[in-house]
């Protein structure tokens, strides 16, 4: 008889709960989330505090000093990443839209980590592409349009050390992998995105049940370019509970960021 699975669904008070007892969050961060839930439905992109928190002591914990970021939105996870680093780290964001960015970079500015950060306003793919094609990140942060993953992905994976850290939010949108019924242009990109990680051999991942679903991957030494196992059969077929909240797509210019309990909202895009 095979062990029953070990896992705490999490319902708002338990997840208030958790949040309760982290490491609390300062001025900055508190102002930052604040102005960001003024923009309504578009506050939703922003990722939740305890993955801000778990980004900040990622990046820490692999010592990094160099970073990316696909998706920038008003700025919250930059922040977390740039805190992460040390004080001559650097992290390049990429992100298409002025408005929300300069929301970002003036809470950079009052948290002082400013100066480790570079912005670029463009399209993601191209910028990557402008980059040397060698290992020049030590964490990379995906959560842009999930049309654009695969690649970002595979732009990002090509200039990672080996040892190198990506997380990748969104993945499990909201249970809609699982759900047949369900075949829009983001989920049926999460899943081939889905497929494609747990098929690269360059990588060795885990998915994780916070937010939305963050996928982390850390680079293995010595694995070729492009260098992959035979794709699986899609879990979609299988069926699953609905889950609590719902979130939609959004124009160009925009995209979405996971949080526990959220309801369809618009999304970010960084390309």
């Amino acid at each position: 008889m095979p062990p029953k699975p070990k896992f705490t669904v999490l319902d708002q008070p338990l997840y208030e709960y958790l949040l309760a007892h982290r490491s609390p969050d300062d001025d900055v961060v508190n102002e930052l989330r604040e102005q960001t839930a003024r923009l309504g439905d578009w506050a939703t992109m922003q990722i939740s505090p305890d993955q801000a928190t778990l980004l900040r002591m990622l990046v820490s914990l692999i010592g990094a000093r160099r970073a990316i970021e696909v998706g920038t939105f008003t700025g919250f996870s930059a922040l977390a990443i740039a805190r992460g680093l040390p004080p001559d780290g650097r992290l390049l964001c990429l992100d298409v839209s002025e408005e929300w960015t300069s929301v970002a970079q003036r809470a950079w500015k009052k948290a002082g980590v400013d100066g480790r950060i570079e912005l670029r306003i463009a399209p993601a793919a191209e910028t990557l592409r402008s980059l040397p094609l060698e290992p020049q990140f030590d964490f990379a942060f995906i959560d842009a349009d999930k049309k654009g993953y695969l690649v970002y992905w595979d732009e990002i994976v090509e200039r990672l050390r080996p040892g190198g850290l990506i997380a990748v939010d969104n993945v499990l949108w909201e249970g809609d992998v699982l759900r047949p019924e369900e075949q829009g242009e983001d989920v049926v990109a999460i899943r081939r995105f889905n497929e494609r990680v747990l098929a690269d051999r360059r990588v060795e991942s885990v998915m994780l049940a916070i937010a939305d679903g963050l996928t982390l991957a850390r680079k293995l030494p010595g694995r070729a370019a492009g260098s992959s196992r035979p794709l699986s059969a899609s879990p979609a077929r299988r069926g699953t509970r609905r889950a609590a909240g719902r979130r939609g797509t959004a124009p160009a210019g925009s995209r979405r960021r996971g949080s526990a309990t959220t309801r369809r909202s618009p999304r970010r895009r960084a390309s």
